[in-house]
């Protein structure tokens, strides 16, 4: 059984941490020897000033330069290290990642909200095997940062929405310093400012949805319960609603940092506008995500949820908020899926790639519900402007390109790379993606999945494909070569469409 030790670092508005970890690999075990924390606020002078003070900057990488070198006598095999919002909303970011790395050797990655959210639902299912028992009952995670806060719901095992709001503890700080707030009235404001948004959450996604439990991800509460179960051995990170209040109402969080404070009144309000009966706080922190994450995408440890699913059930959720067609929907992904697997000579593209496929099988006429003779600019705007957690921001913009071209007619590298940051490979999955949702649509233009099955071959130089159906397919063999002229263009390869009428 092979061992790695591998350093997962963390650069948050609150504070710099760095965990360590065994991993043994091909097993389910992997265990943290060290955590390093270093108290430093970025998140303050990175939102309201977009910059980082000269004092700031030298402390960062003062600190960083120590976790250099605790890497480099434990002799890790590998590390991560990733910066969240302080780092993200900075105007000179990529001048600040320069800058780390070349005084302390350690590069830096930004994550997008989405990433760093997905992260920390991954910190939290490594916690173990109490995380698939909870969410097997109607569950919300909320993951509580410096600019903001992420509310993920779950129905019978499923991811089926998340959201980013402002309600960050920092921003809740700043706003409270721009009120001038009494002492005396920091709860009932906070209430104010947090209940507004949850109320509009509640509206547009709890529905009839029951929420039994609460898991709670932060950098504040979480060392504060630690500490009250130390002093009174009770069970840590599962407490019902009452007993929590009852923390809360007898001062236990009102002599420590506002940090806490605000982040304990985040706790409260959520409860309370989800009416969640039970609350778990697990202790985890995003260091346990990125390490989690590196485990399995090695293949060192065997995950046992499939965050994957996740990913498409939120994409199915969209689709159903514009009111999209699930059967057609659900058609067309198992049709474009068939087409990927069966020409992956043609495309080289990986696992990654075909889940693209897969969500903007799902999303492609989203559009339809703000426009129908815009479907293609509605479509990539929906995309863009709707977070779907686990993507970064450069895939949701690969995603919204492949849905909009779908539609509208596709625009070569040079026109889009000047009003884009899209790179040259990028460019080349959504065009070959683009090429096989069409073909995929074109078995489908009467929108009324005539197919019951689809055979696929691919044979020189044609693309074959064998439909099984009864039913009139007059419109789709009508407009089937115009929809596959692209398809023909991207990959060299002339698609057929045959018809086998079943007996």
């Amino acid at each position: 059984m092979k061992k790695k030790l591998f350093a997962a670092i963390d650069v948050g508005s609150y504070e710099l941490s760095m965990k360590i970890y065994e991993i043994s690999s091909g097993t389910k075990e992997w265990k943290q020897i060290d955590y390093i924390r270093h108290r430093i606020d970025l998140g303050t002078e990175s939102y309201s000033k977009g910059i980082l003070s000269y004092e700031r900057m030298d402390e960062l990488c003062h600190v960083l330069r120590e976790f250099k070198q605790i890497m480099d006598s434990y002799r890790v095999d590998d590390y991560k290290a990733y910066g969240t919002s302080a780092i993200r909303e900075l105007h000179n970011t990529m001048i600040v990642l320069d800058q780390i790395e070349n005084r302390t050797g350690i590069a830096v990655e930004v994550l997008s909200n989405s990433e760093q959210r997905f992260l920390d639902y991954k910190s939290v299912a490594s916690a173990g095997d109490g995380f698939e028992e909870i969410i097997k009952k109607g569950t919300a995670i909320l993951d509580i940062g410096g600019g903001s806060i992420q509310l993920s719901l779950f129905d019978k095992d499923t991811l089926v929405t998340t959201q980013n709001m402002r309600l960050g503890v920092f921003r809740l700080n700043d706003q409270l310093k721009q009120i001038g707030a009494k002492p005396s009235h920091t709860a009932s404001l906070l209430e104010e400012l947090i209940n507004d948004q949850l109320a509009v959450f509640k509206k547009l996604h709890l529905k009839d949805r029951k929420i039994d439990n609460l898991i709670v991800v932060d950098d504040y509460v979480a060392p504060s319960l630690k500490q009250y179960k130390e002093k009174n051995s009770s069970t840590y990170g599962y407490l019902s609603k009452n007993s929590y209040l009852e923390l809360l109402e007898g001062g236990f969080f009102k002599e420590m940092t506002s940090s806490v404070v605000i982040s304990s009144q985040l706790i409260k309000c959520t409860m309370e506008t989800l009416d969640a009966g039970f609350i778990w706080v697990p202790g985890v922190t995003l260091c346990d995500g990125i390490a989690y994450d590196y485990a399995v995408n090695n293949k060192l440890i065997r995950p046992e949820h499939d965050f994957e699913q996740d990913i498409i059930a939120c994409a199915k959720n969209i689709n159903n908020r514009y009111q999209g067609s699930r059967k057609r929907g659900e058609a067309l992904e198992k049709i474009a899926l068939s087409i990927f697997d069966a020409t992956k000579k043609l495309h080289g593209l990986g696992k990654r790639e075909r889940l693209f496929l897969q969500i903007a099988a799902l999303l492609q006429d989203c559009g339809r519900y703000m426009s129908l003779t815009q479907v293609g600019d509605c479509s990539y705007n929906i995309v863009m402007n709707t977070e779907i957690i686990g993507l970064s921001h450069a895939e949701r913009q690969v995603l919204a390109n492949i849905v909009r071209f779908n539609h509208d007619d596709f625009i070569y590298y040079e026109a889009i790379a000047s009003t884009s940051t899209i790179d040259r490979s990028e460019y080349l999955i959504i065009a070959k993606l683009t090429a096989i949702l069409r073909l995929a649509c074109a078995l489908d233009s009467s929108h009324k999945q005539k197919f019951t099955n689809v055979k696929i071959t691919l044979d020189e130089g044609e693309l074959i494909l064998r439909v099984d159906t009864d039913q009139n397919i007059e419109l789709e063999k009508g407009l089937f070569d115009e929809k596959a002229m692209f398809f023909e263009e991207v990959f060299n390869v002339h698609p057929v469409l045959k018809q086998k009428k079943s007996i």
